[in-house]
């Protein structure tokens, strides 16, 4: 959930204090068991589960779930997995699942019912959890059995082969946090605060004593568009006001701030200090046991458990693991605590954070103990940029070196929930502009993969839903996206309703998720080629044992020609051969030997990527 607001100084001079500093490096390297233990790199599925499964194609702005519809857990079926699965996906990221504030009547099934003012768009915010040990009631065919429903979706992509993701927002909660799923015993967050108090170790929540919060207003924003509701009068109930998620601590938030959901306390003072206890250096270098074994006999936060238990229990749902929101908000030593515990219960549990600066990352990989966090920042912000025209093609090796020593952690994406389609006007304006860029996103390095739901069929994002602007498929609103339903095509999902060029889009995602199984992919070394004759082509090769893959990629809307020269240990690692093929496309190249090496000479279409090899080395 990445937004346009400020990080508090508070929080960033607390982490920066847990040694997030780039000269932070362990003896040795984490290496994910995903990567040890299966021929096959991780490929997270993203799909906004609302969304997915909507047929309704009304799309009227700010539209209710009646009007424009609304995707199921059912709509999952056997068809639509086995087409997830068709783009060498290992990972389904369920947008979405939990529990959040919504505008919807729910009542009868002892719901309470949500304010809009405190709402972000109908649907609401997946970011704003009302209820951590429950699902969204909108997703569900049978309010009653949403938790059976949701665990058949578990059970089904299970026997497709592929593992669950959930959301975990550890930073907020909504405004209106109340529980209705607990387990016995379990306390809502902010049910034993002390509420006179700004802070205190074990409050949930930072406060505002004396002061009751204020709706933020702004002239350019009305609630719900200005649609009539009930509950749309301007006022919530809060006395006293708690921080905003943000950190902001008016008790009148600004509309910019994430003011439809309240900031959790993990025991950092409101000046920056510490409540709790900081790593000792030498455990960086150590396994998650270590760093479990580290925390058992220290006295820690309520937060700190709350959000434990919360984890352990969708474990035991069947979760396989976590994509966990602004995880850079929250101190590094909790998710040592957090990930050591999940690891604990399951050893391979997948754990990606969103993290966006550069300085943290090493302490949330080594201290924390994430398996992987976002390449946003660095990885693709240049690669937009390439696609953009407003960088030379070979600046990715720049941002690439940046996180070479980690860059196994480190997943790379063209498109989620927060960055623009590819095919947004705002973009590209064509999704056919991202093919080079999702050959070298993916094959660049041993990192794991993350595709969007539509963009491989391209999707544009242009839907006017109501909150937001169009550009980026709304997260806040009852919403259908077009070339994702055709793909669908009314819950067949064979893809006969596509134009024969996004049906060629997909099919051309299909071939490049599937080099996920060459050797040199998985796990080999990557090294720059030598080329001439234009910046706009990017040029590498992947070398592991006795394979070799050089990969060639044309971000030009015109055809290039190059020339590329290849040193002696690189046409020994060729297998020596003169002839090598495409594994991609259809090229064919010969080299012409010379002392020093050889050179060969290839021709790339607008936008075409050539993935080369000799038959011997990929036999």
């Amino acid at each position: 959930m990445k937004k346009s607001v400020y990080i508090p100084a508070v929080l960033c001079s607390a982490l920066i204090a847990t040694g997030c500093s780039e000269n932070n490096k362990p003896e040795q390297q984490q290496t994910p068991a995903h990567t040890q233990n299966e021929l096959s790199k991780p490929v997270v599925y993203q799909v906004f589960t609302r969304l997915f499964g909507n047929t309704v194609t009304a799309n009227v702005p700010w539209g209710t779930k009646e009007q424009n519809g609304v995707g199921k857990f059912a709509d999952f079926n056997d068809a639509a997995l086995k087409g997830i699965k068709e783009l060498g996906t290992t990972h389904v990221w369920y947008t979405g699942v939990l529990h959040h504030a919504l505008v919807g009547d729910y009542t009868d099934y002892g719901i309470s019912q949500d304010d809009p003012d405190v709402i972000k768009g109908r649907a609401g915010s997946p970011y704003a959890i009302k209820d951590y040990y429950d699902v969204n009631p909108d997703l569900a065919v049978n309010v009653t059995n949403r938790m059976g429903e949701f665990t058949q979706l578990i059970e089904r992509t299970h026997s497709h082969g592929m593992k669950v993701i959930i959301d975990i927002v550890p930073n907020h909660v909504a405004r209106n946090y109340e529980s209705l799923g607990k387990p016995k015993g379990v306390k809502d967050f902010g049910e034993q605060d002390d509420t006179s108090k700004v802070y205190d170790k074990n409050n949930n929540f930072y406060y505002v004593p004396g002061k009751s919060f204020q709706v933020p207003t702004d002239v350019n924003y009305q609630v719900l568009g200005g649609n009539a509701h009930p509950l749309a009068d301007g006022f919530f109930d809060e006395n006293p006001a708690k921080w905003t998620g943000n950190g902001a601590r008016a008790p009148k938030p600004d509309i910019n701030d994430w003011y439809e959901t309240v900031k959790v306390n993990y025991g950092v003072k409101p000046d920056g200090s510490y409540d709790f206890p900081t790593l000792p250096k030498n455990i960086e270098t150590k396994d998650y046991r270590a760093h479990y074994a580290f925390w058992q006999d220290k006295e820690l936060p309520n937060s700190w458990y709350k959000f434990r238990d919360i984890a352990l229990f969708w474990l035991d749902k069947g979760v396989d693991g976590f994509r966990y929101d602004m995880a850079e908000m929250v101190p590094v030593e909790f998710w040592s605590f957090l990930n050591s515990s999940i690891k604990m219960q399951k050893p391979d549990a997948f754990l990606l954070a969103e993290v966006y600066n550069p300085k943290m990352y090493r302490a949330y990989i080594h201290q924390g103990k994430m398996d992987f966090l976002y390449d946003k920042v660095g990885f693709y912000d240049t690669l937009k940029a390439i696609m953009k025209s407003k960088q030379p093609a070979n600046t990715i090796f720049d941002a690439h070196k940046t996180v070479a020593d980690i860059e196994q952690h480190m997943l790379h994406f063209l498109e989620n929930h927060d960055e623009q389609r590819i095919a947004s006007p705002d973009f590209a304006g064509n999704a056919v502009w991202g093919k080079p860029a999702m050959v070298v996103s993916n094959l660049i390095s041993r990192a794991p993969s993350l595709l969007y739901f539509g963009q491989d069929v391209g999707e544009d994002g242009s839907e006017n839903a109501g909150f937001g602007s169009p550009t980026r498929t709304s997260i806040f609103d009852y919403i259908g996206v077009p070339a994702h339903q055709a793909w669908m095509n009314n819950g067949k999902f064979d893809g006969a309703k596509l134009t024969n060029e996004q049906a060629a889009l997909r099919e051309y995602y299909k071939a490049i998720m599937a080099l996920n199984s060459l050797p040199a992919v998985v796990g080999g070394d990557m090294q720059k080629l030598n080329l001439t004759g234009s910046d706009r082509i990017v040029g590498f090769s992947r070398t592991l044992g006795q394979q070799t893959i050089l990969v060639l990629s044309n971000f030009s809307e015109q055809t290039q020609s190059i020339s590329v020269d290849l040193s002696q240990e690189q046409v020994t690692k060729l297998g020596g051969s003169s002839l090598i093929v495409d594994l991609l496309e259809q090229h064919q190249v010969e080299l012409k030997t010379h002392s020093q090496g050889a050179t060969f000479n290839l021709t790339l279409d607008a936008f075409s990527s050539a993935v080369l090899t000799n038959k011997a080395n990929n036999e």
